[in-house]
Formats: C-alpha cells, sequence, structure tokens
C-alpha cells in the first residue's frame, strides 16, 4: 500500500472512521436525496460495486432495487465502517449484500465481475487515482456502468467548510486544503477527472451539475461542528479551553445556513458517469 493510502487506511480507521460510524444515523438522514440518483443509475444491472460504501445506505438502497436475483457489494477502507455494515446487512436480511474492507486501488476482485460501479463521495480519496480506476476497470464487464457522485470546489461547498474557516482564527497551526490531495474536493476539477478516467480505460465519461438541498436539525449542529470534518481531527490536541473556544466558534459558523430549525444548504457535486 502507499504511502497517501496508508494515510487514508490510518484517519478511517481512527478516529474519523469512529466518528462516522457514531454519527451515521444522522449523516444517512443528511445524504439519503443521493440514494436514489443511484439507483436509477444503475437500472437493469445485477452486479453492484459500491466504493466508498461507509456503512452501507447505498449499498443497501442499490440492493433493495436489484432484487433476490442481484447483488450489491459494498467495499471500504474503513474496518469501523464495514463492521456497522455488515452488522446492518444480519439485522435487516439484507442477503444479497456484502462487505469488503478493502483499498480498491489495489484490491484483487474478480475480473470483469460487475456490471456497474457506484459511488457517492467515496472516491475521492486514492493516491493515484489512475490505477485506482483502473483496477477498477479491471473488475467490470464489458460496457459496465460508471456513476459516482463527487463533490464540486470548496467554493460552492460553503457548507462543507464554515466550521474550519470559523475556527481558523483560532487555528493557525492548522494547515489549509490541498485541493490536489486526496480529500473531500479532490475530484472538482472536471478537466482533471476526465482526464483520468480516460486513462483507466473509461469511456463515454459525462460530468452533469448537481445541486441537492439538503437539511439537518439545529440540535446536530453541535455534534456535527465538533464530530465532522478537519476541525474535529486537530480537537483531541488541544487543551479542554481552547478544544471549546474552537467548538463554539465553529457552532457560530453554521448559524447562516439555520431557517426554521434547520441548517439548509445544497450539495454542489457532479454526476460523473462512464462505460467500461
Amino acid at each position: 500500500m502507499t504511502q497517501a493510502n496508508q494515510a487514508q487506511a490510518e484517519l478511517w480507521n481512527n478516529q474519523a472512521g469512529q466518528n462516522w460510524v457514531e454519527q451515521n444515523a444522522m449523516l444517512d438522514r443528511l445524504f439519503a436525496p443521493f440514494e436514489p440518483l443511484l439507483v436509477d443509475a444503475v437500472h437493469g444491472a445485477t452486479a453492484v460495486l459500491d466504493i466508498g460504501c461507509g456503512a452501507g445506505a447505498t449499498t443497501f438502497a442499490v440492493a433493495r432495487s436489484l432484487g433476490a436475483q442481484g447483488r450489491c457489494t459494498g467495499a471500504d477502507i474503513s474496518a469501523p465502517l464495514i463492521e456497522l455494515a455488515r452488522r446492518k446487512a444480519v439485522e435487516t436480511g439484507a442477503d444479497n449484500t456484502e462487505f469488503l474492507v478493502a483499498d480498491a486501488q489495489q484490491h484483487a476482485f474478480q475480473p470483469a465481475a460487475f456490471d456497474a460501479v457506484i459511488s457517492r463521495f467515496g472516491v475521492m480519496f486514492f493516491d493515484d487515482p489512475v490505477v485506482a480506476f483502473a483496477n477498477l476497470r479491471r473488475a467490470s464487464r464489458t460496457d459496465a456502468t460508471l456513476a459516482c457522485i463527487v463533490w464540486r470546489g470548496a467554493a460552492e461547498n460553503p457548507f462543507m467548510t464554515a466550521a474550519e474557516r470559523a475556527a481558523a482564527p483560532l487555528l493557525p497551526e492548522a494547515p489549509p486544503r490541498d485541493p490536489d490531495a486526496p480529500g473531500q474536493f479532490a475530484f472538482a476539477d472536471r478537466d482533471r477527472v476526465g482526464a483520468i478516467l480516460s486513462a483507466a480505460g473509461w469511456r463515454d465519461v459525462d460530468f452533469q451539475p448537481l445541486d441537492v438541498a439538503c437539511a439537518m436539525p439545529t440540535p446536530a449542529l453541535d455534534t456535527y461542528a465538533a464530530r465532522m470534518g478537519p476541525v474535529s481531527l486537530v480537537l483531541p490536541s488541544l487543551d479542554e479551553d481552547r478544544r471549546r473556544a474552537v467548538v463554539e466558534a465553529a457552532r457560530r459558523g453554521f448559524e447562516p445556513f439555520v431557517i426554521d430549525g434547520a441548517a439548509r444548504f445544497t450539495a454542489a457535486c457532479w454526476r460523473v458517469r462512464g462505460r467500461a
């Protein structure tokens, strides 16, 4: 495993992964509007691979649409999230799902096993995305569908950066985001992503802007400010007084988005499609 993906594995198998496990119900509700878009994208498929599946919300949604004759396999680098997904599968009787702890950049998927590859916010973290998408291409049958939803740029997603912008004066040592590094906004540049997919062997690549209305109950903002995003990762290293001040500042950063008892924002994304 390469160093950058080692960093992702360490992140998502420790604090970030545990935060997502603990806030899974809230996150599933927040991003539920994206599920029908991926279900529609794989209409007619029978074997679907869900990359960066997390705790399996999109995997389960697609599996339900496939019925007993289909199967959806979720893959994620985070063991805590996959453990939660597997528990959910048992609890709900989702027999047509499978979950793998896997780095999709290098995992030895069965060749030509899938007729669709999907992802909701899960493909922006590879240190070598050409190698990763070439690996996914090998796992796909001829004419298989690729359907990914990724974030556009940080400037178009002010809610997603509200906490770090508000807390920045209190965290002068925190490095700024590198837009080209593996991370949330790494696929904002459609020309770059199109070149990656073409180099990896995908064809008929298409980008459509996708703007989705999302909402979060106001009481959830306190937890969201303290447990999600880059700010949450630096909090454990701070003394108690500074930690409290940072969390309060981050929470205030979300106030412009609060309307009628909920934080409301538009998720500015790309709907990326291609064919094997």
